[in-house]
């Protein structure tokens, strides 16, 4: 748990110009919030998590309760993954701990296949990182400069 950097403009636009409607009930006539946003971005997903909570300002603050390290950090790479957020304070209790992942920002000219070889020594170990990244990664190519990603420890 804390605070966890991403860089800002790199990222889904999902706020837009105008926080007019919802992925789930599109309407120009309701007003939806960030947080709204945030919430319906994690839950497009499917990372289960219960009470979850946003606060957005400068940085976003969610808290909740998730079975797993992995299902939480999930949901922040599902909140700092987003233009215009630049950080994002941690406070999900996880009921079952497990060994963290790390995070890898991504640079211009990664693959998976590079950042695999790097992290672990062996490009073909690309797939670890791809299915770690689920439902944020829909396909191993689809990455971008600025993106945080989830590194697994490999036993």
């Amino acid at each position: 748990m804390g605070l966890i950097s991403f860089i800002k403009g790199a990222g889904k636009k999902l706020f837009g110009k105008k926080e007019t409607a919802t992925p789930a009930a599109p309407s120009a006539a309701t007003p939806v919030s960030k947080t709204d946003l945030l919430k319906a971005e994690v839950a497009r997903l499917g990372i289960p998590v219960e009470n979850l909570n946003v606060e957005v300002s400068e940085m976003v603050t969610v808290s909740g309760v998730t079975d797993t390290n992995a299902d939480r950090e999930k949901i922040i790479l599902a909140m700092g993954n987003i233009d215009c957020v630049g950080c994002v304070d941690d406070h999900i209790t996880v009921n079952n701990p497990e060994p963290e992942a790390t995070f890898h920002v991504v640079k211009k000219g990664d693959s998976l296949s590079k950042i695999s070889k790097e992290v672990y020594g062996d490009p073909m170990k690309y797939n670890t990182i791809f299915e770690a990244n689920k439902p944020l990664l829909d396909h191993p190519d689809n990455i971008y400069p600025g993106q945080t990603l989830r590194i697994p420890a490999i036993a």
